[in-house]
């Protein structure tokens, strides 16, 4: 087992590289599923409120039912930081609830919504804050009249492939449009830029997720939502930012752009 690694699913602890799933799990076969992924600090998960909130409101939207809620869930993440041995160290907590197995083949919503699956998996994770380059993505584009993507879902296909791209490019990462080709988000970050002596993040009508650090900066009002365009001005600093780190763009499309000097700060803020 990796250090600072461990899983569990049905009552079983494991290296999650040992744990498995049953093959005819709707997560693994469909990405029909759902998960949180959850930042330790110092051996405490971070705004596991909000996280668990937008769980149960993705669930809700897409029809599965309710996930596991805090009162059963402290317990599992309790053992898992003391298990992986991150008590006074960090890490990435994965919170994962699929629909199960259901029954027979197809994509048909199975009859019965008891049959949900539940498991987690904690590594150890340090939290990110150097500036990469990216580029904003030519085939892919966020569908903002989609459910899926208000939802954190298993269907990552989408910022697979906008990362590769990025990468084909020589680039860190890739930039999404949104489907009425305003700017949305990262790969697997949402946007904020500072423009104008305030900080703006694309709306959640632009197809973005609705990201847990997004909420924070828009509810302390450190930011506010703006339809943002694809077109960097001289003065704008510009960010990728989630549960597990904030990275800032230093150059976009072959175009170099001012690094913020205070990413890391901004984000422990939120928390």
């Amino acid at each position: 087992m990796r250090a600072g690694a461990i899983a569990w699913i049905a009552g079983r602890w494991g290296a999650p590289e040992e744990l498995a799933l049953p093959l005819n799990d709707r997560g693994l076969l469909l990405a029909d599923g759902l998960f949180e992924t959850v930042l330790v600090l110092q051996g405490r998960p971070q705004l596991l409120e909000a996280h668990l909130q937008r769980w149960q409101r993705s669930a809700q939207l897409l029809a599965m039912a309710p996930p596991p809620e805090a009162n059963q869930l402290q317990p599992l993440i309790d053992e898992a930081i003391e298990r992986a041995g991150l008590q006074q160290a960090n890490g990435a907590l994965r919170l994962n609830w699929s629909r199960g197995s259901g029954s027979g083949r197809g994509i048909d919503l199975p009859a019965a919504a008891d049959d949900h699956r539940f498991w987690l998996q904690l590594t150890a994770h340090t939290p990110r804050f150097t500036a990469v380059t990216a580029i904003v993505s030519c085939h892919e584009r966020r569908n903002s009249a989609s459910r899926l993507s208000q939802c954190k879902s298993f269907a990552y296909g989408q910022a697979i492939q906008a990362r590769r791209e990025a990468r084909d490019a020589g680039a860190d990462d890739a930039l999404l449009l949104s489907s009425a080709g305003s700017l949305c988000c990262g790969s697997a970050a949402n946007l904020l830029i500072r423009r104008d002596h305030r900080w703006l993040t694309p709306p959640l009508s632009s197809g973005c997720l609705p990201g847990v650090m997004r909420g924070r900066a828009l509810k302390l009002g450190l930011a506010a939502e703006a339809d943002l365009r694809p077109e960097p001005e001289r003065e704008d600093h510009w960010l990728l930012i989630n549960s597990l780190g904030c990275r800032p763009i230093r150059r976009l499309d072959g175009v170099e752009l001012e690094v913020h000097p205070n990413a890391e700060a901004l984000w422990r803020s939120l928390l």
